[in-house]
């Protein structure tokens, strides 16, 4: 932990209900932001959890329903933090998939599915930092925009093509943005590997979900199938004050997974 760096800080975090998104924001929270802003797509309950949680590190909250593929939905978003006056940071964390692991059986995919999946990984989080400019170029020293990408991304894996090209898309548009937003904002990715999350957990049986926890923790050179709070330590990094030259970096937090890949 790096103590109090977030100390007067306004974050914002979409898909924060639970999982990863959950977790940055707790890490902020502890870390001393004054307010998080906790965006959800259905699942108000584990939202208002996840509130519930932040406010006990003392952070205020608010709670907005959203789907960041509606550029409206963005708009509210924003909106949220500003009664606070600037946003300081943004984590662009929602994202969906479709399960079609055989990236050989070509007719496992849609059109509709790449679309709605580029809709959210990719359209969304250019939209959310549209709707976010003013607020996050408000902010009294250079901003940070953490948009989670994915080693599907980079390595072409994962639950399936349309999920990888929309996470590869991500990765560029950081770097592309990167380049737009200096110096005012700062823009930068992780790319996790497995992340043992409730994602999985509403795709398969707990048995194969097992399965797959040791496949992953016996393939990895750290022998770890990550946790969210494994992840989110590197997203709110790449949000700190210690990562303020950093800009445009797409940052692997996988365990080592894509040396697996690379060998």
């Amino acid at each position: 932990m790096a103590g109090k760096d977030f100390e007067g800080k306004i974050v914002v975090v979409t898909g924060a209900s639970t999982g990863l998104g959950r977790a940055i924001a707790l890490e902020t929270a502890e870390r001393g932001a004054t307010a998080v802003v906790i965006n959800y797509a259905s699942n108000a309950d584990e939202a208002h959890e996840t509130a519930r949680r932040v406010r006990g590190f003392g952070a205020r909250t608010v709670v907005v329903q959203g789907d960041v593929a509606k550029d409206e939905d963005c708009d509210k978003i924003a909106a949220a933090a500003a009664p606070f006056g600037c946003i300081d940071a943004l984590f662009n964390n929602a994202g969906v998939t479709k399960f079609a692991n055989d990236h050989a059986d070509l007719d496992a995919v849609s059109s509709d599915d790449f679309l709605r999946l580029y809709a959210v990984n990719v359209v969304g989080a250019f939209q959310m930092v549209r709707a976010a400019r003013a607020l996050l170029e408000a902010a009294t020293t250079p901003s940070a925009v953490v948009n989670t990408a994915s080693i599907a991304g980079v390595m072409g894996i994962g639950s399936s093509v349309p999920y990888a090209a929309s996470k590869g898309a991500l990765i560029t548009m950081t770097l592309s943005l990167a380049r737009a937003l200096a110096p005012k904002i700062r823009v930068n990715a992780i790319n996790p590997g497995f992340i043992d999350t409730p994602w999985f957990g509403r795709a398969m049986p707990a048995d194969r979900l097992e399965r797959l926890r040791q496949g992953v923790a016996n393939t990895t050179p750290l022998k770890a199938a990550s946790t969210p709070e494994d992840i989110a330590g590197a997203a709110v990094f790449l949000a700190s004050p210690a990562a303020r030259h950093i800009t445009g970096e797409c940052l692997m937090v996988d365990a080592g997974l894509h040396l697996h890949y690379a060998s």
